[in-house]
């Protein structure tokens, strides 16, 4: 058998026997899924297709959504423990803000997953289900290295960057992972960022959301594009920051349209991506993540091998954390139709 399966079957195995939760889903049946907000078409998706599959499988399902405000959220967790959930699942509003309410799941033996973004610097977290974020970065960056030609453009090309909420430790793997990609052609001159702002702090959007994003652009090309210079690309990390980015264009732009990246392939991006407005998005089929969950959580609940095929890439400040990636798929207007209609993820008239 290959090491690396032999160790991540190792880990898995000690991981569960670590909470002892070897129960069936009839005697053990309450799975709690936290998620951050409903105000973002993404978490809506990933929270009705868990809650859908793990009913389908006998569990009752307590799904809370949070609004955003992490209180709300350390509440309702502390709520699933206080009320006899069995397993948590939690996308974390902040990474760091639920050691405490943790602890507590851990001293009552509850097992954890982390859901897409990784919970930091607390032993409770059991396992991590996600995509590979660092890919997702690398396939924005590289996609703009390759419609701009880098290799055998001098360019300059002007390039700014957007990405999302600073406590959102999944922004370390995106901007790195797109960084990583396209800062030696920033160090070779061939890509220049007019506005100065290139650290993960200045180019964070609290929230993720498209109003704060649209401001700092609108900041952005009043203050470096107002006199016609083109803008060629914008790494924007996901659709909602696109899409403020989109918005500030069509009111304050005059130059020749950019390249804008995204992520989620969300409904009110489709569109955009279709006619051109929004070059790419990376496509994270919400239905596979959360199968891949289910099948974790289940396996958790039964005492069985959980399945997970990294343990190497998230630590998460108390250790690396066994994890699932799953593959996520770049969306262009050539595919799209292929990959977000055909696939049954969206029907045409919800595009429209």
């Amino acid at each position: 058998m290959n090491k690396k399966i032999v160790m991540m079957t190792a880990v898995a195995a000690l991981s569960v026997a670590a909470f002892g939760t070897v129960a069936s889903a009839e005697e053990k049946s309450v799975i709690g899924v936290a998620m951050p907000t409903q105000d973002l078409q993404r978490w809506n998706q990933d929270g009705e297709n868990m809650k859908a599959q793990l009913e389908e499988k006998g569990y009752t399902v307590d799904l809370q959504y949070a609004g955003n405000d992490v209180q709300t959220q350390v509440s309702q967790v502390e709520n699933m423990i206080a009320n006899g959930d069995q397993l948590l699942v939690i996308a974390s509003i902040e990474g760091d803000s639920l050691g405490t309410v943790l602890a507590q799941a851990k001293e009552a033996g509850i097992p954890v997953i982390a859901y897409d973004r990784l919970i930091m610097n607390t032993d409770a977290v059991s396992y991590y289900a996600t995509f590979d974020n660092y890919m997702i970065g690398k396939t924005q960056g590289q996609f703009i290295v390759d419609t701009l030609d880098l290799e055998n453009q001098d360019g300059p090309f002007n390039l700014e960057l957007i990405t999302g909420d600073p406590g959102d430790n999944n922004v370390n793997f995106f901007f790195g992972g797109a960084m990583d990609v396209l800062q030696p052609y920033i160090d070779a001159g061939k890509l220049v960022v007019p506005s100065g702002q290139m650290t993960k702090d200045e180019v964070a959007t609290v929230n993720w959301a498209t109003d704060a994003a649209q401001a700092r652009f609108e900041n952005i090309l009043s203050s470096n594009y107002a006199d016609g210079t083109n803008l060629d690309a914008v790494l924007a990390s996901n659709d909602s920051t696109a899409l403020g980015v989109i918005n500030a264009l069509a009111a304050n732009y005059t130059g020749e349209y950019p390249i804008i990246t995204g992520q989620d392939c969300d409904i009110a991006n489709v569109p955009h991506i279709v006619d051109g407005t929004q070059a790419m998005s990376v496509f994270k089929d919400t239905r596979a993540l959360a199968a891949k969950v289910v099948e974790m959580v289940d396996a958790v609940m039964q005492g069985n091998e959980v399945p997970v095929n990294d343990t190497e890439s998230y630590d998460n400040g108390t250790g690396v954390i066994p994890s699932y990636n799953c593959d996520p798929t770049p969306v262009t207007a050539e595919n799209y139709k292929e990959m977000l209609i055909d696939s049954g993820y969206y029907t045409e008239d919800q595009i429209q």
